[in-house]
C-alpha cells in the first residue's frame, strides 16, 4: 500500500451524470463503491467535492451574482453534495461525518483539524465540505490546503479521463498521457491540472497529486496500491 492517508477531490459536475446537473443516485452509489474497498484496506479518507452540479460561483458573476455572494452560494452547493455522497457511503456501511468550514451545526460539523483526523484514524471517511470557508478560492485550494493540514500523502483528484496529457484527450486523438510530472514540467508546460493557488500550496509543501480517471471500476484501489495508474506529479 503506497498511502495510508489520502485527500479525494472530485468535481461537482461529476456527481451530475452524464449532463453534469443536480444529483446521479447511480453516480453517487459508484463512487460510494469505489471508496469502499479503499477503507476496509486500512486507508484513511477524507473527500473534497465542488459544487459546479448546483451552482458555480464564476459563472454566477457572469450572470449578474456578486462575486462573494456567488462564492458563498458555491460552497453551500458542496454541502449539499458531501451530504448526498456521506449517505451513499453509509448505504455501503461505511461511518462517514460531513464537516463544514463555516459553522452550520444543524447539518455538520465544524471543521476542525484534530477531530477530522481523530475521526480519520478511527477509519470514518470525512466530507470536507464549504472549500476554505472563503470567497476567492477553488474547492482545488481546499483539497490541497486540507491535505497539508492533515498530513495526508497525497491529494487523489478524480477526473474522467485517466490522468494528465499533452492536449484534451476529448478532442485530440493524438494526445499522449503524461505517467509522471515534476511541479515545474507541469508550470512549464501549462498543464490545468489544479487551480495556481491550489498548485502552488502542494508544490511548496511537497503534497504529491495523482490525476486519474474515478469511473474506471478500481482505479482508486490500484493508485492506492502504487500501481502506474494516471499520472503522479511531485
Amino acid at each position: 500500500m503506497k498511502y495510508k492517508r489520502v485527500v479525494l477531490k472530485l468535481s461537482g459536475e461529476s456527481l451530475g451524470g452524464p449532463d453534469g446537473q443536480g444529483l446521479d443516485a447511480g453516480v453517487l452509489s459508484a463512487f460510494a463503491q469505489e471508496i469502499c474497498p479503499v477503507v476496509k484496506d486500512g486507508v484513511q479518507v477524507a473527500v473534497v467535492i465542488g459544487g459546479g452540479n448546483i451552482f458555480r460561483g464564476l459563472k454566477g458573476v457572469g450572470e449578474g451574482y456578486e462575486r462573494v455572494h456567488g462564492d458563498q452560494m458555491g460552497m453551500l452547493a458542496t454541502v449539499i453534495n458531501s451530504i448526498a455522497l456521506a449517505d451513499a457511503l453509509r448505504d455501503m456501511n461505511l461511518q462517514a461525518e460531513v464537516y463544514t468550514a463555516t459553522p452550520m451545526l444543524a447539518f455538520a460539523n465544524y471543521y476542525k483539524r484534530d477531530a477530522v483526523l481523530s475521526h480519520l484514524e478511527k477509519g470514518v471517511v470525512t466530507l470536507l465540505a464549504g472549500g476554505t470557508g472563503n470567497p476567492f478560492f477553488t474547492t482545488d485550494s481546499a483539497s490541497a490546503l486540507r491535505a497539508i493540514e492533515l498530513g495526508a500523502d497525497a491529494v487523489l483528484k478524480g477526473t474522467r479521463v485517466d490522468g494528465v496529457y499533452t492536449a484534451d484527450p476529448e478532442k485530440d486523438p493524438q494526445a499522449v498521457r503524461y505517467t509522471a510530472l515534476s511541479y515545474d514540467e507541469a508550470l512549464q508546460k501549462n498543464l490545468k491540472i489544479m487551480d495556481l493557488t491550489a498548485f502552488t500550496l502542494c508544490r511548496e509543501n511537497r503534497m504529491p497529486i495523482v490525476v486519474f480517471n474515478m469511473n474506471t471500476h478500481g482505479n482508486m484501489l490500484r493508485v492506492i496500491n502504487g500501481e502506474p495508474v494516471g499520472t503522479i506529479i511531485k
